[in-house]
């Protein structure tokens, strides 16, 4: 099969184009903005992501696409208009590429959406599913709701089959963002008043979303539908520090202080939206994955994070 990966370079598709170059039969054409970028495969440069992009030479005799180029979520954005200049890229860009596929005969567009498109919270055991009407509370989630829509309309309205796979936050070796920053607070040891947080969070190991990925090329029954991803096994904030620093080797030092409590201190430090990452919970429920396409995630936590803490170990 014939497959075109946008996004080839970045955390998860340098992984997903190391895989589907060496475990499968694939043939993969990477979307790069420079000659000579990927390692090994084809490439084709492609200059920018917007609604004039010309994608004509690389869709070409393609079956597959695998969109995983974005603008990314920026935590602090500077730009005047945060929700244009993330639908230049995540809907026009996107749309506009789903289009050209359509003329070239393209088969299926898987596209990596994001949780953030369901919402930013869950009540505890109550996670979301696809079936859950989209709650996305910041630009980049509104940005890639609409990008969903546009790329189901299609789906409606053309042959090309459309598949979109919404992750939490995404672990593994080289991840950037939230996850670096806890290992960075693992490693100095610092005492942390993280010791009493009894919130469920979903997270998956990037090996997990990239097997996913690569299922929902492959698998018939994936076709024009939406699944959400995890490693299928939640964790407290809590248990994710003690868990990070026993694969990391090290003791956690985790102070019993009351969510309650910390939850004050941060809207006084106007801290929320740190707090309710830290404090808050946000689970999924991968059990359409599971039941539709026959779909286990391969890594344990465990297993996902020695493999994440790898270049922390001393």
């Amino acid at each position: 099969m014939n497959i075109l990966l946008t996004g080839a370079t970045g955390f998860v598709g340098s992984r997903l184009a190391d895989l589907l170059l060496h475990r499968t039969s694939h043939q993969l054409t990477s979307a790069v903005r420079r000659q000579g970028t990927v390692v090994c495969g084809q490439e084709v440069v492609v200059d920018s992501l917007n609604a004039d992009t010309d994608w004509s030479k690389a869709v070409l005799n393609q079956e597959v696409v695998i969109h995983a180029a974005a603008r990314a979520h920026v935590m602090s954005d500077q730009s005047s208009d945060p929700i244009e200049e993330y639908r230049k890229v995540n809907v026009e860009g996107t749309l506009n590429l789903a289009r050209q596929s359509v003329e070239a005969g393209v088969q299926r567009f898987v596209y990596i959406s994001s949780i953030k498109v369901n919402g930013e919270q869950t009540a505890p055991g109550k996670p979301f599913t696809e079936r859950d009407a989209p709650a996305p509370s910041d630009p980049y989630g509104v940005s890639k709701m609409e990008a969903e829509e546009g790329l189901m309309e299609l789906a409606r309205n053309t042959e090309l089959e459309v598949v979109i796979v919404r992750p939490p936050l995404v672990y593994g070796p080289g991840a950037k963002g939230n996850f670096a920053s806890m290992l960075n607070l693992v490693t100095r040891q610092l005492p942390l008043p993280l010791g009493s947080v009894n919130n469920k969070r979903s997270l998956v190991a990037l090996d997990n979303l990239v097997d996913l990925i690569i299922t929902c090329v492959e698998h018939p029954a994936a076709a024009n539908q939406v699944f959400l991803v995890s490693d299928g096994q939640d964790v407290s904030t809590t248990e994710l520090f003690r868990a990070v620093a026993r694969a990391m080797g090290k003791s956690s030092r985790l102070l019993p202080i009351p969510a309650s409590v910390l939850v004050i201190g941060a809207a006084v430090l106007g801290k929320k939206a740190v707090a309710q990452r830290l404090l808050g919970s946000l689970q999924v429920d991968i059990s359409k994955a599971r039941d539709l396409l026959d779909w286990e995630p391969p890594l344990s936590p465990e297993e996902g994070l020695l493999r994440a803490v790898e270049r922390h170990v001393d």
